[in-house]
């Protein structure tokens, strides 16, 4: 249909096919008490006609939307990525999405009032930050599922990563490779940061590494990374772990700014550097210049679990577990190398 023409009614269509607008509404819902040459009839003036049914009023007239509705930060490139594997298992179910987005001008709470005036049956929320009494209201009202981040409320259902076995394989990882002067690039109090934290500090202590445990605040985005990578200068380190893929990258182009070149980075034979470890396994960390690696959350498992909480509370059915939490994976690349001798 172009901008400006009206569109086709199953009005339009009884008229068309001469028969009574019920009669039209029998044949396009596939239910019984039309004729054979009728529903042919029907079916074919629909098709000719462009006439799509409008599934959201019928669902509306019922008291259903079968609706989803999402909120997640357009800042963040794993949510984008997340929202893939989320459509996918809403329409397996035969539920839609209906998205609101926080930015820098739109908050977490306006967002989620967006999607409260669309009668959406149930919310998920990418990394909220809202307070746990605040979600724990808004459960009252609707079902509510927070994804990667602990919510220590009953009514709040979390489908989540293991953030901190994901830390645990990133220092593991570069332990292996001989670093023993392995930085943490915080998230501050972004969800998730602080199991990403802990990860790093438990895994340091258990390879006998606790007097070198060094953090440095950080952030979510690639200028905090850049920020990190100056306070690093004076005293660099072998190896950092990151708090997210963005942030990583921003820390990657400080250090190969200021000569500091990472594995891979240095040319043919090159060994050494410092090495850099995301976590996400956000798309663009697979990008052949960045090449970043990252503890890989699984985005099919996160986005399905999501789901099938959501429409669990949505039908009644009964859930063995509040909280749901995906086992994370290491995803090498080449940010990470040997550990150069000092």
């Amino acid at each position: 249909m172009q901008s400006g023409e009206r569109r086709t009614t199953l009005a339009d269509v009884a008229a068309e096919a001469g028969v009574s607008v019920a009669l039209a509404s029998i044949v396009m819902r596939g239910a019984a008490g039309a004729g054979a040459a009728t529903r042919e009839r029907v079916l074919e003036v629909a098709q000719r006609l462009g006439y799509q049914p409008d599934s959201r009023a019928r669902l509306l007239r019922s008291g259903r939307t079968r609706l989803l509705g999402v909120v997640f930060d357009v800042r963040h490139p794993f949510h984008t990525d997340l929202l893939t594997g989320l459509y996918d298992a809403a329409g397996a179910v035969g539920y839609e999405l209906t998205l609101s987005a926080v930015t820098p001008r739109r908050d977490e709470r306006t967002a989620i009032d967006g999607l409260l005036q669309d009668r959406c049956e149930a919310l998920i929320l990418f990394s909220p930050r809202s307070r746990t009494a605040d979600l724990a209201a808004l459960a009252a009202r609707l079902p509510v599922v927070a994804m990667m981040r602990t919510v220590r409320q009953r009514a709040v259902d979390v489908v989540r990563t293991d953030d901190t076995r994901g830390s645990e394989l990133a220092v593991d990882h570069l332990v292996e490779l001989g670093h023993r002067h392995i930085v943490h690039l915080d998230g501050g109090t972004l969800p998730g940061a602080a199991e990403r934290r802990r990860g790093y500090q438990d895994a340091m202590k258990r390879h006998g590494l606790a007097g070198l445990i060094r953090v440095i605040p950080g952030g979510s985005g690639e200028d905090d990374g850049a920020r990190a990578a100056e306070r690093l200068l004076p005293e660099p380190p072998t190896a950092v772990t990151v708090f997210n893929d963005l942030s990583a990258t921003g820390l990657l182009d400080v250090l190969r700014g200021h000569g500091h070149p990472v594995p891979g980075g240095g040319g043919p034979g090159f060994h050494g550097g410092i090495s850099v470890v995301g976590y996400d396994d956000s798309s663009f960390s697979r990008l052949a210049h960045i090449n970043l690696t990252t503890v890989a959350q699984d985005v099919e498992a996160l986005a399905a679990g999501a789901v099938r909480r959501a429409v669990a509370r949505i039908e009644g059915t009964d859930v063995e577990h509040r909280e749901v939490v995906i086992e994370p994976r290491l995803i090498v690349r080449g940010t990470s190398g040997p550990a150069v001798p000092r």
